[in-house]
């Protein structure tokens, strides 16, 4: 009796079981949900009569959490030691899933609000998709995949109930989330949140949980 081994050619072998490991399918059907979800639920607040474009700032906030917290928990592997113990660097592969797994969340979400860019759509959503990301990515060094939805959770939950309705001023540091599209304070916060989170996650990846 002789057992046939299947053997893919090149680096393959080694991509598939990185992404085995980190359960990319239940990742990218929870990003999709969300996508699904902020869409009706943004069609559905603004077709009321007492609601303008404004009405979307709740999943203008609370849908790139949620991808966000997808992602986060998403970066936890069940073999993160024989990862930090293999021959080759992973920090490149820990960047580009990263990369990738915000770039597929960052358009289905900006697809999910069409209209009024200059106000709460596309480009907010983006832009606190990066942040939310950043934040959660940098939070998974520090607290591991599994609870870095935390942090970001919460300051979103405060900004979201602090914040003033007037946008701009010092609110577009501190409350980027809640901002229009155009506030270039608030994408710098955002971009730098998303930069510093990447960074971290790649260089030293989630800490090991158990």
């Amino acid at each position: 009796m002789t057992t046939t081994v299947r053997t893919l050619p090149g680096r393959l072998p080694v991509l598939y079981l990185y992404l085995r490991s980190r359960a990319l399918p239940a990742t990218l059907a929870t990003l999709a949900g969300i996508a699904l979800l902020a869409a009706w639920a943004a069609d559905w607040l603004q077709s009321q009569p007492q609601f303008d474009h404004t009405a979307r700032v709740p999943v203008q906030v609370l849908a790139p959490l949620l991808a966000a917290a997808a992602i986060g928990t998403g970066l936890f592997s069940y073999t993160e030691e024989l990862d930090r113990t293999a021959v080759r660097r992973w920090w490149p592969r820990r960047l580009t899933y990263l990369l990738a797994l915000t770039a597929l969340a960052a358009g289905a979400l900006a697809l999910a609000v069409p209209g009024h860019p200059e106000q709460f759509g596309a480009p907010a959503m983006v832009r606190n998709l990066l942040g939310a990301t950043g934040v959660t990515a940098a939070a998974a060094t520090v607290l591991g995949a599994r609870a870095s939805w935390l942090p970001m959770t919460v300051y979103g939950g405060a900004v979201y109930l602090a914040a003033p309705r007037t946008p701009g001023g010092a609110a577009a540091y501190w409350a980027w989330p809640m901002q229009p599209g155009p506030q270039a304070a608030a994408w710098a916060v955002a971009g730098t949140a998303y930069v510093v989170g990447a960074t971290l996650l790649a260089l030293r990846g989630p800490r090991p949980e158990r």
